[in-house]
């Protein structure tokens, strides 16, 4: 099937609700429904951009006049899938006024003190927003349970609690996109060795980096419980195969632009006369 046909992004990346999630069934790799190679992606990313600028717009506008509705993005995967490029290539598009992007990383002093999913409450995006989290409260579930930071009881409480937390986001207007950015054993090596091989990447290396990929099978299997147990008709996941760059940012484009035009925001229709004001503008 190619990208020009009918079946949409959604149904063909969306995760399975309610059954079990074997990560080695995907192709990081793959590129279903996507264009014929990086510089149509590229283009076809490009393209995207001017049309969910538009409805973010429209979102934004919509606000003012009393429209609830919010979009919130949430963006999780291995180390190097892409999490922040994908950020830069797809919202950095945007108009910052209408977006609020979080990049969560380890709690402070002060969010531990809190229930977990305290400072993601306060990172929630308003009305109009389109919100976006680089790692989110899923992180609780997933580098808590694999470097065993809490008790596991407390673990597999969490997974309810989130979901508990989804459903009263989509019930209060938010609609949630869920991606999971699917990358490779083997083109994560490949990124790290990049980072480590030019001078203005090494910023983002960090010994841990290659200490965590002893971890690999821990943090697939985690992957793989949050995204059965996290996976609701409300909130769905979408797999995003990662291990091409051009596609990640192709697809999580596309599917924020289908979950837009599915919203479908409306600018307000003006509160007084225009013919009047624009009377009065003219003889000024």
């Amino acid at each position: 099937m190619t990208h020009k046909e009918s079946t949409s992004l959604r149904d063909r990346l969306r995760l399975p609700v309610g059954e079990p999630v074997d990560l080695a069934r995907y192709d990081a790799a793959g590129t279903p429904a996507g264009p014929d190679g990086k510089a149509a992606g590229r283009a076809g990313t490009a393209r995207i951009g001017e049309r969910l600028a538009v409805l973010q717009e429209r979102l934004w506008a919509a606000s003012t006049r009393g429209d609830r509705r919010r979009v919130l993005l949430i963006l999780q995967g291995m180390d190097t899938s892409g999490k922040g490029g994908t950020v830069k290539h797809v919202i950095g598009r945007l108009n910052p006024s209408g977006c609020r992007v979080t990049a969560f990383r380890a709690p402070t002093v002060e969010e531990r003190a809190h229930p977990f999913l305290w400072r993601v409450e306060q990172a929630l995006p308003v009305r109009g927003e389109l919100g976006v989290f680089d790692r989110s409260h899923y992180e609780d579930v997933l580098i808590a349970r694999v470097r065993q930071l809490a008790p596991a009881t407390e673990i597999a409480r969490r997974y309810e609690q989130i979901n508990r937390f989804e459903r009263s986001l989509t019930d209060d207007g938010t609609t949630l996109v869920k991606c999971f950015l699917h990358l490779s054993y083997d083109e994560q090596r490949r990124r790290l060795l990049k980072r480590l091989d030019k001078p203005d990447k090494r910023w983002k290396f960090a010994a841990s980096d290659i200490d965590d990929r002893a971890l690999w099978p821990a943090f697939r299997e985690a992957y793989e419980i949050a995204l059965e147990r996290c996976g609701t008709s409300y909130a769905p996941w979408y797999l995003v195969p990662a291990d091409h760059k051009w596609y990640r940012d192709w697809a999580v484009g596309t599917l924020l632009l289908e979950h837009l035009r599915e919203l479908d925001p409306r600018y307000p229709e003006a509160d007084f006369d225009v013919a009047e004001f624009r009377r009065r503008l003219l003889g000024s």
